[in-house]
C-alpha cells in the first residue's frame, strides 16, 4: 500500500509543484530588519494569497463555508479531535516522530520532527513518515471546520536565506502531501519561519534535532471571528 502511496505522491509531486503553491512575502524584500524580512511567508495552495490582514468580509465567506463555531462548541470539538489524533499517532509519539500539543484558543498544534520527516538538508519526505501523515490527514478530512497552518523551521547552522528557504519547502511538501490525501486547498496555509523560531536554544546537536520541525497548527473557526483562523499563528 505505501509502496502506491510514494509512487503516487512522486508521479503528482511535480505537477503540484508547478500549479498550486504561492508564497507571499508579508513586507518588503528590501527590509532593513532581516527577521522581519525572513520571518514570515505566508503561501495558499492552489488560489488566493494572502497577507496577514484578512479582510472580515472574506473570513467570515471561508468560515460560512466550513462551518463556524459557536461558544463551547468549539472546546468539545477540539477535544474530540485532540483524543483521535492521540490515539491514532500513538506509536509515532512513543517513537518521537509526533508530538501533539493544546495551545491557546483551542488551537492544536501537531509537531513533525525533521529526524522523522526528512533527511539533512532535504525536502522529500521520507517514507517511514508516510503512514503518520495518512492517520493525520484521514483525520483532518472528518474535523473539517478548522484552517491548517504548516510552517516549517530549521536549525541556525548556515546560511539563514537558504535555511529560510528550506523551511519553506519543507512546509510545502508536507501540505502537498495532505492534499493528495484529501485536504482541502481552501484550509492550507504553509509558512517558512527558517531559523528564527527555535524551540530551544542551537547549542548542541540534541537541541538543534529539536529546531529542525514541520508543525501543523488546526485553528478553529469561531463564528464572529472568522478571519483569525486565517491569520499566520506565528503573527504576533
Amino acid at each position: 500500500m505505501y509502496n502506491k502511496l510514494k509512487k503516487l505522491f512522486g508521479r503528482h509531486r511535480a505537477k503540484v509543484i508547478a500549479g498550486s503553491t504561492v508564497l507571499l512575502l508579508s513586507c518588503a524584500t528590501d527590509s532593513p530588519d532581516r527577521n522581519t524580512r525572513e520571518g514570515v511567508a505566508v503561501g495558499a495552495i492552489t488560489g488566493a494569497v494572502i497577507g496577514h490582514q484578512i479582510h472580515h468580509d472574506r473570513g467570515a465567506v471561508i468560515g460560512a463555508a466550513l462551518g463556524a463555531f459557536t461558544g463551547a462548541a468549539v472546546g468539545r470539538y477540539q477535544d474530540e479531535q485532540q483524543r483521535e489524533l492521540e490515539q491514532a499517532l500513538l506509536k509515532e509519539r512513543r517513537e518521537r516522530q509526533v508530538s501533539i500539543q493544546r495551545l491557546q484558543d483551542e488551537i492544536l498544534m501537531v509537531s513533525l520532527s525533521s529526524a522523522a520527516t526528512f533527511d539533512f538538508d532535504q525536502s522529500e519526505i521520507k517514507p517511514r513518515l508516510f503512514r503518520a501523515l495518512d492517520k493525520l490527514a484521514d483525520s483532518l478530512v472528518r474535523y473539517d471546520r478548522t484552517m491548517l497552518h504548516v510552517v516549517g523551521h530549521t536549525d541556525d547552522i548556515g546560511d539563514a536565506d537558504y535555511n529560510f528557504a528550506l523551511s519553506i519547502r519543507r512546509a510545502q511538501a508536507v501540505a502537498q502531501y495532505l492534499l493528495l490525501r484529501g485536504v482541502p486547498t481552501e484550509r492550507l496555509r504553509i509558512e517558512g519561519r527558517g531559523e528564527s523560531e527555535p524551540r530551544v536554544s542551537n547549542t548542541t546537536e540534541e537541541q538543534r534535532r529539536l529546531n529542525r520541525r514541520v508543525e501543523i497548527f488546526i485553528k478553529p473557526v469561531v463564528e464572529g471571528d472568522e478571519s483569525n483562523a486565517m491569520i499566520s499563528p506565528y503573527a504576533n
